[in-house]
C-alpha cells in the first residue's frame, strides 16, 4: 500500500530522518516505535505531507505522491491524524465529525449561492454517516455537545472519527493511545483491530508496547532517525542492538 524509500528530511543541517525506507502491507497494522527524537513524527508528517522531504520518493498504492500536498493526499485516502488532540474546541462533537466530510455541493461558493434545496441531500447523508461513526464509537450521547468540554481520551476518539469520516485507505495514527485512560485505550484497541478486519491499513506511532505487541503486524524500529529493525515484536526483543536501543526493561 506504501512504499517509502530513502526518506531524509533535514532542519538546518539536523538529519530528523536519515534515510528511512519502509513498506506497509495492506490491511495490516505496521507499528513504528523508537524512542523519544527517533523521528518518527516527523516522518509520519512527511508521509502526510505535513513536511516536505528532503530527499526520496514515496509511493501510494503504485502513485509517486512525493510531492504531492497533503490535501491531494487525503483526497487519494491517506489520512492522518496528530500526536496532540487538534479538535475544534468551539464546534460540537457531531461538527467536528463533519468537518472533514467531502462531497457536500454546499461547501463551494456556488452551492452556497444556490441554497439549502442544492445541497441538503448530501448534508443529510453526510450527517447519517457521521452518526453511524458516534454510534460505533459510543459517542452518539455526545453529538450536541462541544468537542472542547471532551475528556483527553474522547478526543483522541473525535480525531479518529474525523479521520474516518474521509474514508481513508491509509490511516496515519501518531500516539492514539497517549494521555488516554485506561478505558479508552482498551476501545481504541477494539475499534483498531475492527477497522483491519474490515480492511483498513494502518501506520500506527505508539509508545505502548503491549498495544504494539497486541495490534501489530508488523513494526518498525526507528532511532536517531534511521531504521534499525523490523520484524514481529517478539523477534524484535532478541536483537541485541533494539534491546539496548529502546527495549530496556
Amino acid at each position: 500500500m506504501l512504499v517509502a524509500t530513502d526518506i531524509h528530511r533535514h532542519f538546518e543541517g539536523m538529519h530528523a530522518v536519515d534515510g528511512v525506507s519502509i513498506e506497509v502491507a495492506p490491511g495490516k497494522i505496521t507499528g513504528l516505535i523508537g524512542p523519544n527524537g527517533a523521528g518518527k513524527s516527523t516522518f509520519m508528517a512527511v508521509i502526510a505531507g505535513t513536511l516536505p522531504t528532503s530527499s526520496g520518493t514515496i509511493v501510494f498504492d503504485g502513485k509517486d505522491i512525493t510531492r504531492l500536498p497533503a490535501y491531494r493526499r487525503a483526497r487519494l485516502g491517506l489520512v492522518r491524524t496528530f500526536q496532540l488532540p487538534s479538535e475544534f474546541a468551539r464546534l460540537t462533537v457531531l461538527e467536528n465529525l463533519l468537518v472533514a466530510a467531502q462531497h457536500n455541493r454546499g461547501d463551494s461558493l456556488f452551492g452556497a449561492l444556490m441554497g439549502k434545496r442544492y445541497w441538503i441531500e448530501d448534508e443529510r447523508k453526510l450527517v447519517q454517516q457521521a452518526r453511524a461513526l458516534l454510534k460505533r464509537f459510543g459517542m452518539s450521547a455526545k453529538e450536541s455537545d462541544y468537542a472542547g468540554t471532551m475528556s483527553g481520551g474522547q478526543k483522541r476518539l473525535i480525531e479518529i472519527m474525523r479521520a474516518l469520516m474521509l474514508q481513508p485507505r491509509l490511516l496515519l495514527l501518531d500516539e492514539p493511545m497517549s494521555g488516554v485512560h485506561p478505558k479508552i485505550v482498551q476501545e481504541i484497541q477494539y475499534y483498531l483491530q475492527d477497522l483491519r478486519h474490515e480492511g483498513l491499513t494502518i501506520l500506527m506511532v505508539e509508545h505502548e508496547l503491549h498495544m504494539v505487541e497486541r495490534l501489530c503486524d508488523t513494526v518498525v524500529v526507528m532511532a536517531q532517525g534511521k531504521v534499525i529493525g523490523s520484524g514481529t515484536m517478539s523477534s524484535l526483543r532478541k536483537q541485541q542492538e533494539i534491546v539496548d536501543a529502546y527495549l530496556v526493561g
